[in-house]
């Protein structure tokens, strides 16, 4: 294996940003382990040597004092002790042996024998709700239907027939695990399992209960109100944590996901927590200047609209945007002014037009003889 000096940055090899938590690291360190592990590659030599790499980065960035003067200095301040570090498949770990079993073999079953692991958490669910679009911007409180796997009232979520009790799995003796002897590279490993029988709770039903059939839950229908904040957006996801369906034999709940989808505002653009919308100005309004309502998302604001404006200004209302989800404050209402040519003119108002084109000298079609007596009285 390489030695530190020619080896790549440490947070690349395990995937993971300059700025990420011990716990990320751990976790693409036991990612990594069980994807380049040789008892996973057939022995494969590069497959190896990467696994090497990817212990070595472990050990430095899962240290505090090597992960500083790693980020300091960079791979040169290891390469002393790199080879010695990183050599024999990099189990120079303090304490990393523990979780290099882990990673690859899952909860090692040297710990606590004897413990329960109890009953399993309810998986979490997912619903869509939908919201028009001042809900979404000011917020609202949104009644929501749903069918989930609720604890029964009939045996309390334990399972068994009322007046009778579980008894203790005869598989796993109630501890809720198994232990199983696996050889690697690494000689014998025991490892623990959930007990199959029981799923892990260490008990089983002999007498269950009629109406969940041993499973102490039952599915029904559900209502909530979901506290929706001010300023969500479209695709947002709300996380209700013990909402979600209940967990068997009694397992807590888990959590309810609510997938936002927001109905578009005809007359309004979001854009983050900016709003943008279209002004209409007319031909003689923009050339003289005016003043003209406007509609914000609560009442109408008036607006001038300056001489000589052009299609396509801006006109910007601060804080008459969305509210801020997080933090105090709105975004900006955008006013996109629009220019309209008129189409269905009057005879006169036609005549006017030219006449104004004459007196800034403006070439028109259709018109010569208004033009003729127009030169010919102001000569």
């Amino acid at each position: 294996m390489a030695g530190a000096e020619t080896m790549g940055d440490l947070y690349e090899l395990l995937g993971v940003r300059p700025d990420a938590t011990d716990e990320e690291i751990k976790r693409a360190y036991r990612r990594r382990a069980r994807e380049l592990h040789p008892d996973a590659n057939g022995g494969d030599q590069e497959a190896e040597d990467k696994f090497k790499e990817v212990s070595f980065a472990y050990e430095v960035l899962r240290d505090p004092e090597r992960r500083a003067r790693y980020d300091r200095f960079g791979s040169a301040s290891f390469a002393s002790g790199a080879g010695a570090a990183a050599g024999g498949a990099g189990f120079g770990f303090d304490g990393g042996l523990s979780d290099l079993f882990e990673a690859f073999f899952g909860t090692m079953a040297g710990g606590p024998r004897g413990r329960r692991r109890g009953p399993q958490q309810g998986s979490d669910a997912e619903v869509t709700l939908h919201l028009n679009f001042a809900e979404a911007v000011f917020g609202a409180e949104k009644q929501l239907s749903v069918r989930l796997p609720v604890t029964c009232e009939e045996c309390g979520g334990g399972g068994a027939r009322p007046g009778t009790q579980p008894v203790a799995c005869s598989d796993c003796q109630g501890t809720g695990e198994l232990r199983r002897i696996r050889q690697s590279l690494l000689g014998q490993v025991v490892t623990s399992v959930a007990c199959p029988r029981c799923q892990g709770s260490g008990e089983v039903i002999g007498d269950p209960c009629p109406s969940c059939r041993g499973e102490g839950r039952r599915m029904e229908d559900r209502e909530f109100t979901v506290e929706v904040p001010a300023g969500v957006d479209d695709g947002s996801t709300l996380r209700l944590a013990g909402r979600g369906p209940a967990g068997p034999r009694g397992g807590p709940n888990g959590s309810l996901f609510v997938h936002l989808v927001v109905e578009p505002d005809e007359r309004f653009e979001r854009a983050g927590d900016d709003l943008h919308t279209t002004l209409h100005v007319g031909m003689a309004q923009a050339a003289l200047g005016t003043t003209l309502d406007v509609e914000t998302l609560e009442d109408s604001r008036q607006v001038n609209v300056a001489a000589g404006t052009q299609t396509g200004a801006v006109i910007r209302l601060r804080g008459l945007g969305v509210p801020h989800l997080r933090g105090r404050g709105r975004g900006d209402l955008f006013v996109h002014v629009v220019v309209d040519t008129p189409t269905d003119l009057t005879a006169r108002q036609r005549e006017l037009l030219a006449e104004l084109a004459a007196e800034r000298g403006e070439e028109v079609h259709g018109h010569d003889g208004v033009f003729s007596r127009i030169r010919s009285a102001l000569s």
